[in-house]
């Protein structure tokens, strides 16, 4: 997935350009099953909090995550982005459904020898995220889902006209990028064009784009989670962990709907819901999410 962005960055870009930060972590590479899996490893080692392990949206690279979201997270702990099986620089076929994905997760986890982790799963992800805590309950201490949704619940299947062209283009352009993470607000635009810059802050060592092999792949993945079936949400009730659910109040991908879904459905789940914003809330608002994240997950 590509998006043009301005050439200049806001003054929020220099946090996450700082040294030994976000937006100059290394590329790292690990096997996983015969694949070769991209990442990057940063932030500060603790003795009593496990890695931070963050998994992204549809389409998303290495490159999309917010790097002053990543440097706040980063200051009590590691944080851990990751490109799925052949997503981005990671090698293989990216996989057409969310249990296989998270079986990766699991085995990711594995070859970097972590026994325990904190989870946070944007969109796509945090379908992932639900998997991979519901199937490796010891494996996740702390759960954060944002823009995400329950397996089975409404309004998942199939996206609206809208969403869907913007989504699924073969070239997406950053207008129809922010038309689909932002609410066309003056306020929200504007947040969108300085996220977009802070992403291209970082020139050297960019990863891979995705290809439309990972389009297709994820999508299909997508539509299937979505299929409406009300008895999959029960097994939101087996999730133990310490959960935060977040969302921005507009979002057309995810349905907004579905995060309070997602609150009442894990015992204990706290929720956020950001103002004016819509499924690219935390991009929008990268230093208030990633604060109310560092509290939730402790430090």
């Amino acid at each position: 997935m590509t998006t043009t962005a301005p050439d200049q960055a806001s003054s929020e870009s220099d946090q996450g350009n700082s040294a030994g930060g976000a937006a100059t972590a290394l590329n790292r590479f690990v096997e996983v099953a015969g694949d070769t899996f991209a990442y990057r490893r940063f932030g500060t080692p603790s003795v009593t909090l496990p890695p931070l392990l963050m998994l992204q949206h549809f389409r998303g690279n290495l490159d999309f995550w917010d790097p002053v979201l990543l440097d706040i997270l980063a200051v009590d702990r590691e944080v851990i982005t990751v490109d799925q099986r052949g997503v981005g620089a990671s090698t293989g076929i990216t996989r057409d459904n969310v249990t296989d994905t998270a079986t990766d997760t699991a085995a990711f986890a594995a070859a970097l020898g972590l026994k325990r982790l904190d989870v946070l799963g944007f969109s796509l992800g945090g379908h992932v995220a639900q998997d991979l805590t519901l199937r490796y309950p010891r494996l996740v201490r702390r759960l954060v889902l944002g823009g995400t949704a329950p397996q089975g619940a409404p309004n998942l299947h199939p996206w609206n006209d809208d969403v869907y062209a913007w989504a699924t283009g073969d070239v997406t352009a950053a207008e129809d990028f922010i038309a689909l993470f932002f609410t066309g607000s003056a306020d929200s635009t504007r947040l969108a064009w300085e996220y977009l810059a802070r992403t291209s802050v970082r020139q050297q060592d960019r990863d891979e784009p995705t290809s439309l092999a990972t389009r297709d792949a994820q999508y299909t993945a997508l539509m299937a989670w979505g299929i409406p079936d009300s008895s999959k949400l029960e097994r939101l009730s087996a999730i133990r962990q310490p959960t935060l659910v977040a969302n921005g109040d507009n979002d057309t991908m995810m349905i907004t709907q579905n995060s309070y879904l997602l609150a009442e459905r894990i015992p204990g789940a706290q929720l956020r819901i950001y103002p004016d914003s819509g499924h690219g809330f935390l991009d929008q608002h990268p230093q208030l999410f990633g604060e109310h994240v560092r509290a939730f997950l402790g430090h």
